[in-house]
């Protein structure tokens, strides 16, 4: 591995445990037993370092994204895996890099490397066709239209005029909002998959 995979990696570890403000590239060289020198020769700033740590992990949940497509029963599945694959890496994160990375969302979304590949960018049109093609979603929808409410719905919930932190959880709102977007553009096959995948609890049993 490569002095840049490796601070990528440590930098991501570091963000997600102490927040995005709090790690200095002083400490990241210290944890990584390395000059600041080193990480300067690879990143000319902690802006460039943390779009690379956002393009690594954007890599990640791709890759992610993948198997959960490959492995579900229907499109359905998808949704709830991957609403709890990310209730448990919100879990594992501090509610400090939380808040940082709502704080930088829109600066960060700016960023066209990063804007362009971000997983919800790209992910939810493949899930709308595969939802048609089962007769979960509605055939008369319009994709590209329905993607782009659906991104607005992710969007909207790094406003924090509208959903302050000490009051709303991201898991919460997202699942509230998607959930219920879904509903709107399902048919009676969807509805009935997306209530009891609600109620029965099935997707603990399975390997996430």
């Amino acid at each position: 591995m490569d002095y840049r995979q490796r601070i990528i990696e440590e930098a991501a570890h570091m963000f997600r445990t102490y927040g995005i403000r709090a790690v200095t590239m002083d400490m990241l060289a210290n944890q990584m037993s390395i000059s600041k020198r080193t990480i300067y020769e690879v990143f000319a700033d902690k802006e460039e370092l943390l779009a690379g740590v956002i393009d690594w992990m954007t890599v990640r949940q791709k890759e992610t994204l993948a198997r959960v497509l490959s492995e579900s029963e229907n499109v359905i599945e998808v949704v709830f895996r991957m609403l709890d694959l990310m209730e448990s890496h919100i879990n594992r994160m501090s509610p400090a890099f939380l808040l940082d990375m709502k704080r930088l969302h829109e600066k960060v979304m700016k960023m066209p490397e990063i804007r362009d590949n971000f997983p919800y960018m790209s992910s939810n049109i493949e899930i709308l066709k595969r939802g048609i093609a089962e007769g979960v979603f509605r055939n008369d929808i319009d994709i590209d239209l329905t993607n782009k409410c659906m991104l607005e719905v992710v969007k909207m919930t790094h406003d924090q005029k509208v959903f302050p932190p000490d009051n709303y959880t991201n898991i919460d709102i997202v699942k509230n909002f998607y959930l219920n977007y879904l509903r709107g553009i399902s048919t009676q096959k969807g509805l009935t998959l997306i209530e009891q995948y609600e109620n029965s609890g099935i997707l603990s049993q399975k390997h996430l």
